[in-house]
């Protein structure tokens, strides 16, 4: 690949079909970017760091979001402990009341990816959580401005 440096910037080209290219000055348009440089650098960033969390010594940050009925038996009591576990990586919650059976619980969560996924997982399968998923992104420090 050859690239042509000036000022911290790094230029290339790229070939597209006409019909993918035209999806992404659509989307270009309806994101708000100003032009399709910005677009392509966060849809490669966002990559970066989805392909980041699969190495486990990496410093990831996220949240784990968790859907369940808070009457099922222990299933409150079993998420607390968890996050009692794990509270080195687990920096802050969200508890919210959905309506008279279902809660939403996010846990924002910072540290080695291997642990955060690890914690997740046990989350999610924990008895009563209806629907969990985890979102990670960068702690920012590997990313350029």
């Amino acid at each position: 690949m050859k690239t042509k440096r000036s000022k911290g910037v790094a230029r290339f080209s790229i070939s597209l079909p006409s019909e993918l290219a035209g999806q992404l000055e659509q989307m270009t348009r309806d994101k708000g970017y100003d032009n399709r440089s910005l677009a392509v650098a966060d849809m490669i960033r966002a990559h970066l760091i989805e392909h980041r969390q699969q190495f486990g010594d990496k410093e990831i940050a996220g949240t784990i979001t968790l859907l369940y009925d808070h009457h099922k038996q222990h299933v409150q009591a079993a998420l607390t402990d968890t996050q009692h576990d794990h509270h080195e990586v687990i920096i802050a919650t969200l508890h919210v009341h959905l309506d008279h059976d279902n809660c939403l619980e996010i846990l924002a969560v910072r540290g080695k990816a291997a642990i955060i996924k690890r914690i997740a997982d046990e989350l999610i399968a924990a008895r009563g959580v209806k629907h969990g998923k985890l979102t990670v992104t960068s702690t920012g420090k590997d990313l350029p401005p």
